[in-house]
């Protein structure tokens, strides 16, 4: 994609070059159109920091129109260009220079009449200016208009195209503000119409983004054949596109991307010969690539991405020689791998990725000497992984993940100046190859979800400028040496997790070791013994330390340096204390299945923890926590997932965690907590999951529960709860799961609830209770949702909970 945006820039790049203002002449301008121009600077205002709020820089020069004043001759103005002859104003261009304001109709810029081209594009001109017209009138010779990137609104006029039938040239796209639809540009279709039939003469048309959702796809084929360029790209339209369009004889340029309710057919014969640029990504369009595609000789980038294609890739492309992207992606495809496509001898990008393609690589390729990108992701191609490709002069990227490759890595025997090797998720085996790490400018590697075995290559740690590596979920092992790892100071982001045999080595210079970009470590379910403390650092965001053997605890000093981190992952380690919590930016903490004891604030939650205004899950399960739960866990207002099942907590549960509005999984159960389940939960609760069972609560089902309408799942079993049945519960209208066994429910379930529906529980336990009488038949005959088949996270909660 990023080629196609190359060629379309280099395109209206040179449309706007064929425009750009000459030197000046030396004939003095006219008064009176110099007096307009003056007047003109006064009702616009200039404001480079409305561009700039972002940090975003233009890089375009800027026109000053505040450098225009009445002791220099207008027609040496920046931005103004006369005739020669008459020295009539013929043309402006002022893109690019921070105008502010609103163009009306009686704006002393119109009154220049004899003006031939204007371009005000990428400013922040505002308004309607196109809905009322009259004053463009008078442009009789006017051939050039370029609006493009502003925030002009409204419908445009048709007005506009019965007088301008002179135009060339026309650009109206990136109006609006697009975060607000309604605001867009838009076309009705008779607006449109008007358009396709007065302009007879038109050779660029770009209307991308503008709302084209009323018009009419016949009135295309009232377009000008004098057409070159035409864009209509995310432009809302909708239907079959006609086949027509293809064979506009002087078309160059075809850009209806991002149209996805735009479905039709690509032609069989008669393509314009003359097309360069193909762009339906995006689009509805149907049926199989044909062979026809073969006979555009002239086209330099094709781009098909996400459309409904079918069938195989005709084998034609080979002989394009002036094609230098080309992409596929996402568009149903299957069949070989076309081999031809490897003949290209100008090609840059090619994108294959997200089809059904099969087959090997060819054996060897003396083409592709400019290829720069390659990514045939999500595919069924099959075989090694030739080694040529390592070897292509131009290669920055290449993307083969998720493919069916197999075997070793061949040696690579002339490294190339590649940056980015993805190859996760494939059947590949042996050991990592050290000639892979030849490859001295790679930025990016991942080796992930493969078979690879053995140690992890020392060569790989002299690839300074590596950002990110991923070598998780394979069988490597031995040990990665902390004063290896130490090279690798450009590092971002580290993944060796799910290498079970994999451990980490320290040394006693740990502490002079940093990783000054470091954000993400992620050494899951390896075979790491000690709490690795060189992590400190105080741009690490993430870090995943789970299913390893650390034990002891985590110092108030190994703990240091945390203060950006977002999530902690510490689940399954032998962890008894967490001296510090780690930082005011935590949103994530896992110490599920470790060996903490005692009270929560003093083992891991030190009386930081009210200040932590963005910690969002806490699971702290399956330890051996005792005493209270604290009250001040209830200050934490963006709380959504608390987890302390499983551990010797008791005492009562506080009312304050009723409050908790954002609050969507709790689960207690597994305690030891008594006393009254707390009837304070609010209006509007999101909680979803509520587990409480196997405790000592007792009393009623506080009613409040009511007022939890996005609750799924509700576990009060194995309690001491001594109650009615709650028939109000049925109210509740995603409940899908309610567990009540094992208490003190007592009576008859009356025959006056089969009238509440329970229209989403799939699942009800109601055994080991003290109820009586006969069940009503009526309510299981409403329980419809049982019917369904279960999905499988409900039959795995249900599971775990019968254990």
């Amino acid at each position: 994609m990023g080629s196609l945006c190359l060629v379309l820039v280099v395109l209206q790049l040179s449309w706007s070059l064929s425009s750009s203002v000459p030197p000046p002449s030396s004939h003095l301008c006219l008064p009176h159109q110099r007096d307009a121009l003056l007047h003109f600077k006064t009702t616009i205002s200039v404001d480079c920091d409305f561009y700039h709020d972002d940090g975003y820089r233009d890089p375009y020069p800027r026109i000053d129109i505040e450098s225009w004043n009445k002791s220099i001759d207008c027609c040496s103005w920046k931005g103004v260009k006369c005739n020669n002859v008459t020295g009539h104003v013929i043309g402006m261009d002022l893109s690019h220079s921070c105008l502010l304001g609103s163009l009306f109709a009686n704006n002393s810029l119109f009154q220049l009449h004899n003006l031939q081209w204007l371009d005000l594009s990428s400013n922040n001109l505002r308004g309607s200016l196109l809905e009322n017209t009259s004053s463009l009138f008078r442009f009789h010779g006017f051939r050039r208009l370029n609006l493009a990137d502003n925030g002009f609104d409204g419908i445009i006029s048709s007005k506009l195209f019965s007088q301008l039938v002179s135009l060339t040239h026309l650009n109206l796209s990136y109006n609006g503000f697009f975060d607000d639809i309604e605001s867009y540009l838009r076309f009705d279709g008779h607006g449109f119409d008007m358009l396709a039939r007065n302009l007879t003469k038109l050779r660029n048309l770009v209307l991308d983004t503008v709302d084209m959702s009323d018009v009419a796809l016949t009135s295309l084929l009232n377009l000008s054949s004098s057409l070159e360029h035409l864009s209509f790209s995310w432009c809302q339209l909708h239907g079959e596109f006609p086949t027509q369009a293809f064979q506009l004889p002087n078309l160059k340029v075809l850009d209806l991307s991002g149209n996805e309710n735009l479905a039709g057919y690509l032609p069989n014969t008669n393509w314009s010969s003359g097309l360069e640029l193909l762009d339906l990504s995006e689009c509805g369009f149907k049926e199989s690539i044909p062979a026809s595609c073969g006979n555009l000789t002239q086209i330099i980038s094709v781009g098909l991405e996400g459309n409904s294609l079918e069938g195989q890739i005709p084998d034609v492309f080979g002989n394009l020689r002036k094609l230098t992207s080309l992409s596929f992606s996402s568009c149903n495809l299957s069949g070989p791998l076309p081999i031809t496509i490897f003949n290209l001898t100008k090609i840059t990008h090619l994108d294959l990725s997200y089809n059904h393609l099969e087959g090997p690589f060819p054996n060897h390729v003396s083409e592709l000497q400019f290829l720069e990108e390659l990514w045939l992701s999500y595919n069924s191609i099959s075989g090694g992984v030739p080694s040529w490709l390592f070897t292509l002069p131009s290669l920055l990227q290449l993307d083969l993940s998720y493919n069916k490759l197999v075997g070793s890595i061949d040696r690579i025997q002339k490294p190339s100046s590649i940056q980015e090797v993805y190859l996760s998720y494939n059947n590949i085996s042996g050991s990592i190859p050290c000639s892979i790490f030849d490859l001295v400018n790679l930025t990016s590697l991942d080796l992930s979800s493969n078979n690879l075995s053995g140690p992890i290559p020392d060569s790989i740690f002299d690839l300074v400028n590596l950002t990110s590596l991923d070598l998780s979920s394979n069988d490597l092992s031995g040990g990665i040496k902390s004063d290896m790892l130490s090279k690798l100071t450009s590092l971002e982001f580290l993944d060796v997790s799910s290498n079970s045999l994999l451990s980490l080595s320290t040394s006693g210079n740990d502490v002079n070791y940093s990783f000054p970009q470091l954000t993400t470590v992620l050494f899951s379910g390896c075979s790491v013994r000690q709490f690795p403390n060189f992590f400190r650092t105080s741009k690490l965001t993430f870090l995943d330390l789970s299913n390893n053997v650390i034990s002891g605890g985590i110092s108030k000093w190994e703990a240091e340096g945390w203060e950006g981190l977002i999530s902690l992952d510490l689940y399954h380690n032998f962890l008894t204390a967490l001296e510090q919590f780690p930082g005011n930016n935590l949103g994530y903490l896992n110490l599920r299945s470790n060996l903490l004891q005692g009270p929560i604030l003093s083992t891991c939650l030190n009386p930081q923890i009210p200040s932590s205004k963005e910690l969002s899950v806490i699971i702290i399960s399956k330890n051996k926590l005792t005493g209270n739960i604290p009250s001040s866990i209830c200050n934490l207002s963006s709380l959504d997932v608390l987890d302390l099942s499983e551990n010797s907590l008791r005492g009562t549960i506080s009312d304050c965690f009723g409050n908790l509005r954002s609050l969507e999984f709790m689960n207690l159960q597994m305690n030891n907590f008594y006393g009254k389940i707390p009837d304070s939960f609010v209006n509007n609760s999101k909680l979803s999951h509520l587990l409480l069972n196997d405790n000592l609560l007792e009393g009623l089902v506080p009613p409040s529960l009511a007022n939890c309408i996005s609750l799924e799942l509700l576990n009060l079993g194995k309690n001491k709860l001594s109650d009615r049945f709650p028939y109000w519960l049925a109210s509740l209208p995603r409940l899908q799961i309610l567990i009540l066994r094992f208490n003190r429910f007592h009576g008859s379930l009356p025959h006056s609830i089969a009238s509440f529906s329970f229209s989403a529980l799939r699942i009800i336990d109601l055994s080991g209770n003290e109820f009586t009488g006969t069940l009503p038949t009526k309510l299981f005959q409403n329980l419809r949702a049982m019917k369904g088949k279960p999905d499988e996270f409900y039959s795995a909660t249900f599971k775990n909970m019968m254990i």
